[in-house]
């Protein structure tokens, strides 16, 4: 495996293998690699020659009052990560690389991220929209893989895609989660064992929505009600709960077709996401 650092680097690196005619995978990260992280690799070593792991914790997606410089980081372990995994190219630029002085350009999306996270983190998806474009111009993948666990992200990415014309297939890979459900997120590290425990609150709501569309329930504020109050033994909150169509993030009244389930709620000083895909024909 390579750690390429700039921009010139990895281009000329990844040239060679284009006019070999491999195929490029890309996996964007902000590292503190996990299992989730380690199946997007498996996925994309499955499926393109050359695999490039982008590590990079993007500022521009954080708040002033959001946890960029708690955000856990150590590059030694990811390294040692990717490489078991496969991954060819780890990509680890600094700041400067990507944000150059005089930087003032940015990637701003409409109506799909006003919603949830985007109504929570105000600027947030433009932070986000704006790297991955940079990091697919800068590797030029012929695919990129996100995790189901950001599925407003995800939506927006393809959005982007679609909307620049940029040539990458997007893949969205499922959710990977811990034996009692928790979706693994590097954010997870800040949970205190007591917290930890709590936390499974957010994989108890989407159960109980997933159970009673199942019983037949297809009105959305009662499926929510159920969802919120799976959530109420372990004293967690939510910030967010709604039930919305999982092609536009609209709110849904009543359940037809695939929604989306998605809610973040704070436990200690986590604040974590999860979400849940809901099919249903529209009949109990």
């Amino acid at each position: 495996m390579r750690t390429l650092r700039t921009v010139s680097e990895l281009r000329d690196h990844l040239r060679a293998e284009r006019q070999a005619g491999r195929t490029i995978g890309l996996v964007p990260t902000m590292g503190a690699f996990h299992a989730g992280h380690v199946s997007l690799m498996e996925r994309a070593r499955a499926e393109t020659d050359v695999v490039v792991v982008s590590l990079f914790v993007n500022p521009t997606q954080f708040a002033p009052t959001e946890d960029l410089a708690a955000y856990p980081r150590d590059e030694a372990r990811d390294a040692a990560i990717a490489q078991e995994t496969g991954v060819d190219v780890l990509f680890a630029p600094p700041v400067a690389q990507v944000y150059p002085d005089g930087f003032q350009t940015t990637v701003h999306v409409g109506a799909l991220a006003e919603s949830l996270e985007g109504a929570q983190r105000p600027g947030h998806f433009d932070g986000v929209a704006t790297v991955v474009t940079k990091l697919l111009n800068m590797v030029g993948p012929d695919v990129a893989f996100f995790g189901q666990k950001d599925a407003q992200q995800a939506l927006i990415v393809r959005r982007v895609v679609r909307d620049l014309d940029i040539p990458v297939r997007i893949e969205v890979c499922p959710t990977v989660r811990e034996p009692d459900g928790l979706a693994m997120s590097s954010r997870n590290a800040y949970l205190a064992p007591p917290e930890r425990e709590r936390a499974v609150a957010l994989r108890r709501a989407l159960d109980a929505a997933e159970a009673a569309v199942a019983a037949g329930e297809r009105d959305a504020a009662a499926v929510a009600t159920a969802a919120r109050g799976a959530m109420e033994p372990y004293g967690v909150e939510p910030e967010y709960l709604a039930l919305v169509a999982s092609d536009s993030l609209q709110p849904v009244e009543q359940i037809d077709g695939e929604i989306l389930v998605a809610l973040a709620a704070r436990v200690g000083h986590a604040r974590l996401i999860d979400n849940t895909l809901i099919k249903t024909n529209g009949r109990p």
